[in-house]
């Protein structure tokens, strides 16, 4: 069969989220996009990855932009809520988020979605790149994004990238070691996990037995859930139904052996690929046998996928169809050499201050931007989270209290960490922007890769109508334009105690972005009175139910609640938490003992009870 060639204004290769969000982003502005995935679900990590639990982001003054949006869909297309597991206060079935994301592609004239093809080659003008060849297209383009889960574009097209640790001397992280030890020898990257999707099916159930894989070592899981035992262990990913997304990083199903692998050879990558779906077979069979037959693999939760790069279908089944994600959650990717490379310390706290500095250009070779301009275009907070089947590494702390709990330092993601060095015509717009192996820990988490791939493909498209380089894009226009989108307006500045919906967040986000040296340490400005949420409305507003009991105070914003109504929940103690900035503020100021009615939702799981409604 001759390959089709097409030519568009926009090309995205990989359909995970930042891809995905990109090429939507990019066709919204009106652009004529072409998106490229692999599988036949979009989102990457938050759908056929499996990882139905996304991390970060979670305060309701970040959640903006495609990340929000999603957040909203979800909310209104899942019946029973998204608050069950205790490791996220959003957990989805995945064939939700995949419908969204399908339907949004869909409403898009300008937008052309390909499915099951890989690139085979990256087509180059000298210092140019000018589009991709894959299995059946050539696609040629005025500009690409890479959104490949492996940062493939990179290594196809020459364009320096990293892979693996850098020593302290290199970026002078203070986590980072000083010389090479047994860790960064054997993970030269964070472990990927096969996620699989298992059940309860209830008391004197019995499913079907887990068959053993080739590589079954059942002792390796022994101490799984030692230290939480099997009840919240299963909690940790509950999904609705009965279900539970199984990505457990202690003795589970993180595999890391030989993880080099998958930048090698197709023939190495592959065998790396089924090591680890044996391998959370094995996991998943493990759990079977010590908890009991009543669990079992999920039925018809992903779909069989034709055989592309990754497993051959007939595998697929024998493992249990449906059940196990399309692909394996990508922590880490090769890493573009970009313009700036985003560090550690560029995510730790400022001295006495609970915020990361805000980025700023001071000069850039050819770059049209203003001197002391901040370039941030995305947003996260997530704590440095690394996985190594071997135990976590010691990191630079950067957490904080917040609304009733932990949540982690804000930092932002600076627009010349998308932009390579040298090479023009190229985007990046997933877990591969330069970004340093450690501070990867803390940008490649689910909902800051979404704020990366908007936007990448805002960038994209705003280059397309000006016809310029993505280096030569000034980015306050960029900035402009993702706090103005008419469908997703996206936050770019961290303001602990400013919701989108508050009438002076656009006036503040300009504020700060115009003079970041005015930037507060604390991350709240000055609102004066609290960020009243009934200002403006995002969506209709919710009804909670209410319940009535005794506000404890164990620490600074640590708290508990004893309730005495309802009857079905008196006496129960929980711990109290907030994501509303309003709600945080009110509970700071509530002394010990107070008798309060709050609106909200008991989650078992995580022992909480999450306010939305306070009455004092």
């Amino acid at each position: 069969m001759d390959m089709e060639v097409l030519r568009t204004d926009v090309l995205v290769v990989g359909g995970g989220a930042g891809g995905t969000a990109a090429a939507i982003q990019a066709a919204r502005r009106g652009t004529h996009t072409i998106l490229v995935s692999e599988f036949s679900w979009l989102g990457g990590m938050l759908t056929s990855a499996g990882v139905t639990a996304p991390d970060g982001n979670e305060l309701a003054a970040f959640q903006t932009g495609i990340w929000g949006a999603f957040l909203r869909e979800l909310e209104f297309r899942q019946p029973h809520g998204l608050d069950h597991a205790w490791v996220s206060f959003f957990t989805y079935d995945p064939r939700i988020g995949a419908a969204i994301f399908a339907d949004w592609v869909a409403a898009l004239p300008t937008l052309r979605w390909i499915a099951g093809q890989t690139p085979q080659a990256v087509l180059r003008q000298g210092d140019r790149v000018c589009g991709v060849q894959f299995e059946d297209y050539r696609i040629e383009a005025k500009l690409v994004l890479d959104g490949t889960e492996l940062g493939d574009l990179l290594a196809l097209g020459e364009v320096p990238s990293r892979w693996g640790w850098e020593l302290q001397a290199e970026f002078q992280e203070p986590s980072a070691p000083i010389v090479p030890n047994a860790v960064t020898q054997r993970y030269p990257v964070q472990a990927p996990t096969w996620v699989v999707v298992m059940q309860d099916f209830g008391a004197g159930a019995i499913t079907p037995e887990i068959p053993p894989p080739p590589n079954d070592t059942p002792e390796q899981f022994s101490q799984a859930w030692a230290k939480y035992g099997a009840e919240k262990f299963l909690n940790y990913g509950r999904l609705p139904g009965d279900r539970f997304m199984i990505n457990w990083p202690i003795h589970g199903n993180d595999y890391g052996e030989g993880v080099a692998r998958l930048v090698g050879s197709t023939a190495a990558r592959q065998a790396f690929l089924q090591e680890s779906r044996w391998h959370t077979q094995s996991f998943a069979r493990f759990i079977q046998t010590q908890l009991g037959r009543r669990y079992g693999l999920a039925e018809n939760i992903f779909p069989l996928e034709p055989a592309a790069s990754t497993l051959e279908l007939k595998t697929q089944s024998v493992l249990g169809g449906g059940a196990y994600a399309l692909h394996p959650y990508y922590r880490e990717s090769r890493r573009l050499q970009g313009l700036v490379t985003l560090r550690e310390q560029d995510l730790l706290p400022i001295p006495s201050g609970q915020v990361a500095t805000l980025p700023l250009i001071v000069s850039v070779s050819g770059c049209l931007q203003a001197e002391n301009c901040c370039d941030a275009i995305a947003i996260g907070n997530y704590a440095n989270d690394h996985h190594y089947p071997s135990g976590d590494i010691e990191l630079q702390p950067k957490s904080i209290r917040w609304g009733g709990r932990w949540t982690g330092t804000p930092f932002t993601i600076p627009y010349r960490s998308l932009v390579p060095v040298t090479v023009d015509g190229l985007l990046v717009c997933e877990k591969n922007i330069s970004v340093s192996h450690l501070a990867n820990g803390a940008t490649r988490l689910q909902p800051v890769v979404l704020g990366i791939g908007q936007a990448a493909g805002m960038a994209a498209a705003l280059c397309i109508e000006q016809n310029c380089q993505p280096r030569a894009l000034a980015v306050a226009q960029l900035q402009e334009a993702l706090l103005q989108d008419a469908i997703a307006p996206a936050a770019i500045i961290p303001l602990l105690n400013l919701p989108p919906n508050h009438l002076d967040w656009l006036n503040w986000q300009r504020y700060y972005l115009k003079q970041p040296e005015a930037y507060p340490h604390n991350g709240n400005c000055p609102l004066g009175a609290t960020a009243d949420r009934q200002q403006f409305s995002l969506s209709a507003p919710k009804t909670y139910p209410m319940i009535s009991g005794v506000f404890h105070r164990s620490a600074l914003e640590s708290y508990t609640f004893t309730i005495t109504a309802p009857d079905s929940l008196s006496g129960k103690q929980l711990n109290l938490v907030t994501l509303q900035p309003d709600i945080a503020q009110q509970l700071i100021n509530c002394m010990d003992g107070t008798c309060l009615t709050v609106g909200g939702k008991v989650n078992c799981s995580g022992n909480w009870l999450l306010v939305e409604q306070l009455q004092m």
